[in-house]
């Protein structure tokens, strides 16, 4: 199976953090809706998931912080995340990001477009213990690690821009293998 194979007219579909697209799956059961993210959902195959919700975690649930280190830190066993009430939750971010990505496996896609800021999802999020004040979620960091091209999004952004729309094109341009 192709990479791009399971698409309507063999484009890749995109993997698209839940919340983006007005679900309510939030830690705080709220959404963080990305009207231009929306419409282009309407045009484009999207997947949308929720890591955390994936990982067996309620909606809402409490916050979590990355204590440790980032998400690259989470995924070598170096790093946890702890939740407002001390509690580890670490095994339900690692689950959430495995499941996320046999999901971008099945589907067949190569990329995602993540909420920003999320200890699961942002590339720069502030909920970790990194010297530079900012790291990798736990989820972003894994779809890297094993080759999904991840670009971070909030809800005020303007979407898509050239540089995702240029990964798109490269991606729909290519096929690959899929494995689960």
């Amino acid at each position: 199976m192709s990479r791009n194979s399971g698409s309507p007219g063999n484009r890749p579909p995109v993997m698209v953090s839940a919340c983006l697209l007005g679900v309510h799956c939030r830690y705080d059961g709220l959404h963080a809706l990305c009207p231009d993210l929306r419409d282009f959902a309407g045009r484009h195959p999207c997947i949308p998931f929720c890591p955390e919700q994936l990982g067996g975690l309620p909606t809402p649930r409490s916050p979590c912080r990355i204590v440790g280190g980032d998400g690259r830190d989470v995924l070598t066993g170096k790093a946890r995340l702890i939740n407002a009430e001390g509690e580890n939750r670490t095994e339900e971010f690692r689950r959430g990001a495995e499941e996320a990505y046999r999901l971008s496996r099945l589907t067949g896609s190569g990329i995602a477009v993540m909420k920003s800021g999320s200890p699961s999802c942002g590339i720069h999020t502030v909920y970790c213990e990194k010297p530079e004040g900012r790291g990798t979620g736990v989820t972003a960091a894994l779809f890297q690690k094993r080759g999904i091209i991840v670009f971070e999004l909030d809800s005020n952004d303007s979407f898509p821009d050239q540089k995702f729309l240029d990964a798109l094109k490269q991606l729909n341009d290519k096929e690959r293998p899929c494995s689960v």
